[in-house]
């Protein structure tokens, strides 16, 4: 099957706003990372035993335990800092955290989720990458069994998050789940074990093929008969309704289907990649910064500064994997710094001093009331991985 082969290509409607890139150069990327790592060292001391929440409360975050599918963004920003600056403060801080991150395999707590990718590839993963650290690599290899043990076979997918046999949460995946895959991938590299790949393969094929729709908008959540196999139907859990667009889930499958390019090697997946690319790019207010759904395109609406964060990300990495001779390439490139230059002049805390976050006016989930224009931790992670992807060739994470 060709993945996406279902899906309509509308191509990017204007292609001058993307034509050309903002006047950018590296001292302006080099003073926004500037900023993150002031952010980050206000940060240090009240987050080393515990981790920002998800979302802030009027810009602020409160510290948490290591609990939710959240505290990976920021032990990976510590990473990130400690490969821009080479500062051995941000690199102890992340190893102190190390710990939490084994207790919590070994406690299974709060694992019943398929975000231990989320989790474990910014802090353990990064880690191993970074620094070699092998108990680090263990507590990976650990989350990515966790992981699959979600792993429905004869549906081909990965449940999304809650009991496995909870009748109101069984056989759910959801579109985030593109970006948790590395962790699999990783794992089977590092095991020579082919089953940790193939789970993560069917659950990328899956999602091609049902939680992207025909005319390139993603379903955020999508149904599967875990017993027969058999799709059911898709819905919304945070987006404006269930056949409207959530923009940070399709930002998660701007960028989580080229990650699966990287393992796979499936040049379909490129495709796919493009055409949600464009169908997230054509629906942009002038700003470049998308509302929280893309059924939304101008008003009073709420932005969503995570969501253009992840994307940046995303285009970024889908431009790395296309030849020079096509025309995609430089467009993605230009509209991720066009987003990233308008994130850096209108959305930071600069404007905001008794903030602790980086990124303004993000959602968490706008039907649930929760986390809306505010910070969001994974916002400030994804806007700091765009700043340092432009400013080094940087080895992901992922």
């Amino acid at each position: 099957m060709i993945l996406g082969n279902h899906v309509i290509d509308e191509g990017i409607r204007d292609k001058s706003k993307f034509a050309e890139p903002p006047v950018l150069n590296k001292a302006f990327i080099e003073k926004a990372i500037q900023h993150v790592l002031a952010q980050i060292d206000r940060n240090l001391d009240g987050f080393t035993d515990k981790f920002p929440s998800p979302a802030s409360k009027g810009n602020v975050y409160e510290p948490w335990d290591n609990i939710e599918w959240t505290p990976g963004f920021w032990t990976g920003m510590l990473w990130l800092a400690y490969e821009v600056t080479g500062d051995e403060k941000y690199r102890r801080t992340a190893e102190i955290q190390l710990e939490t991150y084994r207790k919590r395999v070994d406690e299974r707590i709060g694992t019943e989720t398929h975000d231990l990718g989320f989790i474990y590839s910014l802090s353990c993963i990064a880690a191993y990458k970074l620094t070699g650290n092998e108990e680090a690599k263990k507590t990976a290899l650990k989350a990515a069994d966790l992981l699959m043990e979600r792993y429905f076979e004869t549906a081909g997918i990965i449940q999304a998050w809650g009991n496995l046999n909870n009748p109101q949460q069984r056989g759910r995946m959801i579109i985030d789940c593109c970006m948790n895959l590395p962790l699999l991938y990783w794992a089977s590299e590092m095991t020579g074990n082919p089953a940790y790949y193939r789970a993560a393969e069917s659950h990328a094929r899956q999602s091609a093929r049902y939680l992207i729709r025909d005319d390139s908008s993603s379903y955020h959540t999508y149904y599967m008969d875990v017993e027969t196999g058999k799709p059911k139907y898709g819905k919304t859990a945070q987006g404006y309704s269930d056949d409207s667009c959530w923009s940070r889930g399709q930002a998660w499958a701007v960028y989580g289907f080229p990650l699966s390019y990287r393992y796979m090697g499936e040049a379909s997946l490129l495709d796919l990649g493009q055409k949600v690319t464009h169908y997230y790019l054509n629906r942009l207010p002038e700003d470049y910064v998308c509302y929280w759904d893309l059924i939304f395109t101008a008003g009073e609406e709420e932005r969503d500064s995570s969501a253009a964060a992840i994307a940046a990300c995303g285009m970024l990495e889908l431009a790395k994997h296309l030849p020079l001779i096509n025309e995609n390439k430089r467009l993605y490139e230009n509209a991720s710094l066009h987003i990233l230059k308008s994130l850096t002049e209108r959305y930071t805390t600069k404007s905001a001093p008794h903030s602790n976050g980086i990124l303004l006016h993000a959602v968490y989930g706008k039907p649930l009331n929760n986390g809306v224009d505010e910070c969001c931790i994974w916002g400030d992670y994804y806007y700091f991985e765009a700043l340092v992807r432009v400013l080094k060739d940087w080895k992901l994470y992922w």
